[in-house]
């Protein structure tokens, strides 16, 4: 599916720019395609095949890109790894992949693997390089049959909530991500840059459907706000996509106001739930219309709001099933979950993955009987068909017996106006078994709300058990690979404080 859609972008595009490295250096769609044909031509040579797994341990990049194509060409797969994840973590992940053969960034190979280990230069290396030279090969790669059923990558969970598992995906789930992204249209693309690692969903799945359409691609290898900003800037961007992290991110920066943005009228948040406060802040301050994204590793496409809904939509809900998406609250036993009560979100779609890479027992428990994955996310419906989403089920804490979830306090707490980000994480208390501590970060470093002062704002819209009952200043939250608020990091080091 991907070679096949490589070959046919080359075709309709040709010289057109295809993506933009963080140098400035273009790369035309028959670049990407030819120069993915002669990667393939190199691993075939190393001995990679068909159904051996080929693990990237690279930043965004061309390198990341021509390899995953390469690999689809051969018929291989490509098992993803955070180039910003620890040693230990990736370690972890190499491991579960159980790769043929890795390619790494210098400073960041695997120290003891039984694969073969190449390490890939990254980065500009002048205008006339050859980009992964050290896989160069000129053997025609002759084209691979046509198979729904054949496994094409392996994303990784982030391991927020336990170990990281790697759910699969093949021609199938691509093939229907596309269609549900672009369906049968070619060409229309805009220009617009890559702010997330390549090893995540949205990259290695929604590839197929940015080749379609025919767009400039600016890649970032690391994510900078400024950097952001300026790209938008220079080069009259439209949309703007990226997890709420970049957005609060780019919001808080003192300059923030110097930026001519006007071109933006369109702005995507996915990756997690947006509070109130960011979506109210966002919409003023681009100027722009906003539109959320909810899924999983695990379910490829969930759930959204368009940018005609109602406004309160992206910021109460994170809206309504895209079509084919069946979305189901239940119980503990599998059971539909009353109307208006907190459940386990799961969903069903032909873009759910195939199962997790060479983990029998997890695919078990992560699909129920009637073909449900579990997301993790705990939510409920309301009376206009959108899913509102209280947090995970391992963020969960329970004081004095009543449940209390995290992400409902915090879009309470977020539209303080001395807020500038918050997270609130559970500490152990001898009388109540646990108590919410609210980590801020504060518009004004010198004139943070006081606790009680947060509390009086909540009370109106909160439950007093659901109250945070402690307090922590910082001047920024921790946050995983993925951008996202690493939670169990905020936990230790608040607990060591």
């Amino acid at each position: 599916m991907l070679p096949q859609t490589t070959r046919e972008a080359a075709r309709r595009f040709g010289d057109a720019t295809a993506y933009i490295t963080e140098a400035g250096r273009p790369i035309s769609f028959t670049d990407v395609d030819r120069r993915s044909d002669e990667v393939a031509a190199g691993l075939a040579r190393r001995g990679v095949a068909a159904g051996d797994v080929v693990a990237l341990v690279l930043p965004p990049g061309p390198e990341y890109l021509l390899a995953y194509l390469a690999a689809a060409k051969l018929g291989a797969i490509t098992a993803g790894v955070n180039d910003r994840l620890s040693e230990s973590e990736r370690d972890v992940v190499l491991g579960r992949a159980g790769p043929r053969i890795v390619l790494a960034a210098p400073g960041i190979e695997p120290g003891a693997s039984d694969a073969e280990i190449v390490t890939v230069a990254v980065g500009d290396q002048g205008a006339d390089a050859r980009l992964l030279p050290e896989l160069h090969g000129d053997e025609p790669v002759p084209d691979l049959p046509e198979d729904p059923q054949r496994p094409v990558a392996i994303i990784f969970t982030s391991g927020t909530t336990g170990a990281p598992k790697g759910a699969l995906y093949t021609n199938r789930q691509l093939t229907f991500i596309t269609q549900t992204d672009v369906g049968d249209a070619w060409g229309g693309g805009a220009r617009s840059f890559t702010g997330t690692s390549f090893a995540h969903l949205g990259f290695m799945t929604k590839l197929p459907g940015n080749l379609r359409r025919g767009g400039t691609s600016f890649i970032m290898t690391r994510w900078r706000a400024e950097d952001a900003l300026r790209l938008v800037e220079r080069e009259r961007m439209a949309v703007m996509a990226g997890v709420p992290t970049q957005f609060a991110l780019m919001l808080a920066r003192p300059d923030f106001d110097s930026f001519d943005l006007q071109s933006v009228k369109y702005l995507i948040a996915g990756g997690g739930p947006v509070t109130p406060g960011l979506a109210d802040e966002a919409r003023a301050r681009f100027g722009a219309a906003l539109a959320t994204r909810y899924s999983c590793t695990e379910a490829g496409i969930g759930l959204g709001t368009a940018f005609d809904d109602p406004a309160e939509d992206a910021v109460l809900s994170v809206g309504r099933p895209h079509a084919a998406v069946d979305l189901a609250v239940l119980d503990e036993s599998d059971v539909a979950a009353p109307p208006g009560e907190v459940g386990r979100v799961c969903l069903r779609s032909p873009a759910v993955m195939a199962g997790y890479w060479r983990d029998p027992d997890a695919t078990r428990d992560a699909f129920t009987a009637d073909g449900f994955v579990r997301t993790g996310d705990l939510g409920w419906v309301d009376d206009r068909g959108r899913l509102r989403l209280v947090g995970r089920s391992k963020e969960m804490y329970v004081r004095g017996g009543y449940n209390v979830y995290p992400v409902e306090v915090e879009a309470v707490l977020s539209e303080h106006p001395g807020v500038a980000a918050v997270a609130v994480v559970p500490r152990p208390d001898p009388v109540m078994g646990e108590i919410g501590v609210a980590a801020i970060v504060p518009r004004d470093p010198g004139r943070a709300p006081t606790l009680a002062e947060l509390r009086d704002f909540g009370r109106e819209r909160l439950a007093g058990y659901k109250l945070p009952e402690a307090l922590a200043v910082v001047e920024g939250l921790p946050l995983t690979a993925m951008e996202k608020v690493d939670r169990a990091a905020l936990a230790r080091t608040l607990a060591a404080s």
